[in-house]
């Protein structure tokens, strides 16, 4: 994605089945666990650079003693800063005794982070600011170990205010409105009335106090917590929670939304956002990793029973296609399958944007994550070319020579590496103008590449957003090349509308595609449209949200994808750019043919899989007209 965007979050859950001697017999330390978060959080960097928190509980400890360790950092290094944080207490206790770093025992009595349950966390914030306070895991504390919460998750919720209020309403006063401390608290209050309803039930069978902690520990139900704590949600969520005691959860969203995988062995229990991170740290086939059913929990309980319940009733499968395109990692075999068909389910368009002139033709990509559909690009054109060296063959008849066969079979693609992100360069400057300059070289070109005036350059980039980056940076060194034409090609349908499940996508006006429509609409003397939309949208914001539709598609509907395409190109061409430029976009239907199992399209279709999705882009619009800058949700 050439536009910078901030997206999903990931998680990290690891529940150590065996006692803590175990893992230093077998794998010779008394850091297996922590060492595998590391490496686990590490490769889904990808999904969050904002900030990062590790949690830790520690099983059985002694009144008095802390059981509960949390760090949490905004570093711009966050991973390794916490984790030297981690290390510092152990360095302590080598200079003064090494022989305890190899006695896990000794080591949980006494050292922080050295319990049996984690959780990992990356954020990239879509909500609130960015200091140390937005990072999660959140922490609930409580005296009873039964009613202390650490949450983290991947998600976002449609709904905060109502959540909020109801908070209210039982006559709590949350600190804050953000989805996470909403959520959190929601858990928190069903959490303390399963321990306030266990705590009368013990006590009347004559238990004492003392006794009845434990006895609430064996009996928390936390299936049925969940479904009360998560019966008004409307959101995209892979929400994980430790409770104090030892119980553990993930929970993911009844449309599948957000993605959340999990593997157990007779050891460990390992919850992930993304499966190869699992399948790199514990060496294990991709066949033993499981996903998390929508509308269910994985619940780990302290005794190590796993179940997976069902939580909320699942509704249809809507998983974010753009994990697919671009969020998640491509080194999951399924993705890299799904993207190399969307470049190559790009070719026909493709090829008609070029005429067919292959040998005047030059490919490439930006940036680095369109590279797995360049790739299927570059394998379509390729068969293409197979089916016309076989025609020009057979046209040779008794004229086939050498020297004619060789000219038809060099004919190939022209692959070359257009353009080169410059990571070291940083946009100190905040004056407008002069930052603007300074983007526009981002990226470094390879110069000699194109015959000047002579041939097509066709780059594929994985979704375009707003198209900033394209008008300011990208097209501008494509066009010092000499290019007689620049095809920019996204394996990633229009984007249209908002997101509001995790996607930092909240404000529409951002959207290059809706900018294109409205001036379209204006072009083409059919304000009224926008006029019409507007009063639609106002009035879907009085009605209840099971009832909204989704009016700004009108917006849309008078324009082919073609005509709204070309409008995109006049957006983001610079002034001064000599090449003709055309923009192709993937469609919808080739999208869910490359994806099937992945069909959530919203942003592109605006069909949202939950009702609070019509809210959102609803209250997106009449920000627009209303000239909010300001979220929707």
């Amino acid at each position: 994605m050439s536009d910078f965007l901030h997206h999903e979050c990931g998680i990290a859950v690891i529940r150590l089945l065996k006692p803590l001697s175990y893992y230093q017999k077998k794998y010779g330390t008394s850091f297996y666990a922590m060492n595998k978060l590391y490496l686990l959080m590490e490769k889904q960097h990808n999904r969050g650079q904002d900030g990062a928190g590790v949690a830790n509980i520690k099983f059985d400890a002694y009144p008095g003693t802390p059981y509960i360790n949390r760090y949490r950092s905004n570093d711009k290094q966050a991973i390794q800063d916490i984790f030297k944080r981690i290390q510092s207490g152990f360095e302590e206790i080598k200079k003064k005794n090494p022989e305890r770093l190899n006695d896990p025992l000794w080591l949980k009595e006494h050292a922080a982070f050295t319990g049996e349950l984690w959780l990992g966390h990356l954020r990239y914030g879509t909500y609130g600011g960015n200091n140390i306070e937005q990072c999660h895991p959140f922490l609930r504390q409580n005296n009873w170990t039964t009613r202390n919460l650490v949450v983290a998750g991947n998600f976002n919720m449609t709904n905060v205010e109502e959540l909020f209020q109801d908070l209210v309403k039982l006559g709590q006063h949350p600190k804050e409105k953000a989805d996470i401390v909403t959520v959190m608290e929601n858990i928190g209050h069903f959490l303390d009335e399963e321990n306030d309803a266990l705590y009368h039930k013990f006590r009347e069978l004559g238990n004492s106090k003392e006794e009845v902690s434990p006895l609430i520990a064996d009996h928390l139900d936390v299936g049925r917590l969940l479904k009360r704590a998560s019966k008004k949600w409307d959101g995209g969520y892979a929400i994980a929670g430790l409770i104090g005691h030892g119980d553990a959860f993930v929970l993911r969203d009844p449309a599948g939304i957000r993605p959340v995988y999990y593997y157990k062995d007779d050891e460990i229990v390992v919850v992930t956002s993304e499966r190869p991170p699992i399948q790199t740290a514990f060496n294990v086939p991709i066949e033993s990793i499981h996903e998390i059913k929508p509308g269910y929990a994985l619940i780990i309980k302290k005794n190590g029973k796993v179940t997976e319940q069902l939580i909320k009733e699942p509704t249809q499968r809507l998983s974010c296609s753009f994990e697919r395109i671009y969020f998640s990692r491509g080194n999951d075999v399924d993705i890299y399958k799904e993207r190399k068909e969307l470049g190559r389910l790009l070719c026909q368009s493709t090829l008609q944007a070029v005429d067919y002139d292959l040998r005047n033709t030059v490919f490439s990509f930006i940036p680095n994550t369109a590279e797995v559909a360049f790739y299927g690009m570059v394998q379509g054109m390729e068969d293409y070319l197979k089916d016309v060296k076989k025609r020009k063959i057979k046209a040779l008849g008794n004229n086939m020579t050498d020297e004619a066969l060789n000219e038809i079979l060099s004919i190939r693609p022209r692959i070359e590496k257009i353009a080169v992100k410059d990571v070291k360069l940083r946009t100190f400057i905040t004056n407008d103008d002069d930052r603007t300059d300074i983007v526009a070289h981002v990226y470094d070109t390879t110069y000699g590449t194109i015959k000047k005036g002579v041939d097509n350059l066709v780059v594929i980039d994985d979704s375009i957003v707003r198209g900033t980056t394209l008008k300011n940076s990208i097209i501008k060194i494509l066009d010092r090349l000499g290019p007689k034409k620049i095809v920019i090609v996204s394996s990633a349908p229009q984007i249209r509308y908002p997101d509001c499940y995790g996607i930092d996508m909240a404000k529409i006006g951002d959207l290059v595609a809706f900018r294109a429509a409205i001036q379209l609409l204006e072009e083409n003397n059919l304000d009224h449209i926008i006029d019409e939309t507007y009063e639609h949208c106002k009035e879907q914001l009085e009605l209840g949200v099971n009832e909204m539709k989704n009016f700004v598609r009108m917006i849309y509907q008078p324009f082919t994808a073609e005509q709204i395409s070309d409008k995109i190109a006049e957006l983001v061409r610079p002034e001064d750019c000599e090449a003709e430029l055309q923009l192709i976009f993937q469609k919808i239907e080739d999208l869910h043919s490359a994806c099937p199992k992945h069909r959530g399209d919203w942003y592109f279709s605006g069909n949202y899989p939950t009702p609070g999705g019509n809210k959102v882009v609803s209250r997106a619009f009449v920000n627009y007209m209303e000239g909010l800058n300001e979220r929707a949700y």
